[in-house]
């Protein structure tokens, strides 16, 4: 017969060897992981004063130095790629909402003369370019557009023109890419953008000279057109920030006095677009035209240098009436 105590002793024994798991032979933290229990874990942790939570957090992955910077050098040059086709976005956008605008200004005036019995636009708010004086025939009524671009702070002046009445808004009158400034008289710059950015051609019914052989010819009624073509002749005109100041464009007409002398620029046509102009003509479409030469203003009728801008000039001239002789 056993004794209680060695059967409790040997009954204990047999019961640890079946719920025993199976000993692995490692020599790894994973191995020695594996061989403990969860229980054990929690004791050895607790004893080096970690938990298990912490231990994962400090071995989670991270980038290194050199990642980092191969990643910042990948933005950078994704973004030298990006940002001039961007930039050339934007420009195009900017031109056509400029010759959207000569586009709304050429039917608001095919309305004027739909309404005046085929008469074209009046146009005789027109300054000298040597006098600095108002041309003769000049008239702050029989007009398009009245004021001086370049120191009208508010659009009072184009409210007060014969097209304001037939698309009211003024937003229409100037180019998105003229960033100028207005200023004061004696020339001192104003944190005011500029409220107009072109001009009506010197051959849409401008200022009725006596003498037809010294003045720019024009057209008074849309029948009249003949030369230049109404797909030819041209009607509004983007003009040079620098240049623009009354709402008369005028250039030299062929056959006149004046192309025997050196070709000078009366008003300076606009590059604000790719080295470009915008341009509607009587017919009612609009074109941009990109110059063979940047448009760089100097003064007031400029001389039209012979390398490259003659050509661009001539362009624009063959755009205008020519004189008629006799």
């Amino acid at each position: 017969m056993i004794r209680p105590e060695i059967k409790d002793l040997v009954f204990g024994v047999r019961m640890r060897n079946r719920t025993q798991r199976p000993f692995l032979f490692s020599a790894s933290p994973v191995g020695d992981a594996l061989r403990r229990s969860p229980e054990d874990n929690e004791i050895s942790n607790s004893r080096d004063g970690t938990s298990a939570g912490s231990l994962a957090g400090r071995h989670r992955p991270a980038f290194t130095l050199v990642e980092l910077l191969t990643v910042i050098s990948i933005i950078a040059l994704l973004l030298a790629i990006l940002l001039p086709a961007l930039s050339l976005g934007k420009a195009k956008a900017y031109e056509v909402t400029c010759l959207n605008n000569l586009k709304q200004l050429q039917i608001c005036a095919k309305l004027y003369s739909l309404d005046n019995d085929d008469l074209l636009l009046p146009n005789r708010f027109a300054y000298n370019i040597y006098t600095k004086a108002p041309s003769l025939g000049f008239s702050n009524d029989l007009t398009w557009c009245p004021g001086l671009a370049p120191f009208d702070t508010t659009t009072e002046n184009i409210k007060r023109g014969l097209l304001f009445c037939y698309n009211e808004s003024t937003d229409i009158y100037r180019c998105p890419s003229d960033t100028s400034r207005v200023r004061t008289p004696e020339g001192e710059s104003l944190h005011l953008r500029r409220t107009r950015s072109y001009n009506l051609s010197q051959s849409i019914n401008g200022t009725p000279y006596h003498d037809k052989t010294l003045f720019p010819p024009s057209f008074a009624k849309e029948s009249e057109i003949d030369d230049p073509s109404p797909s030819e002749l041209l009607f509004f005109v983007g003009v040079h920030e620098d240049s623009i100041l009354d709402s008369h464009f005028g250039i030299p007409p062929r056959r006149s006095i004046f192309t025997e002398e050196p070709p000078q620029w009366w008003d300076l046509p606009a590059d604000r677009h790719s080295q470009g102009g915008n341009f509607s003509f009587a017919d009612g479409h609009v074109e941009h035209w990109r110059w063979a030469r940047p448009k760089i203003f100097t003064e007031l009728g400029q001389l039209v240098e012979q390398d490259g801008e003659l050509q661009d000039f001539l362009r624009v001239q063959r755009g205008v009436k020519p004189k008629t002789r006799f």
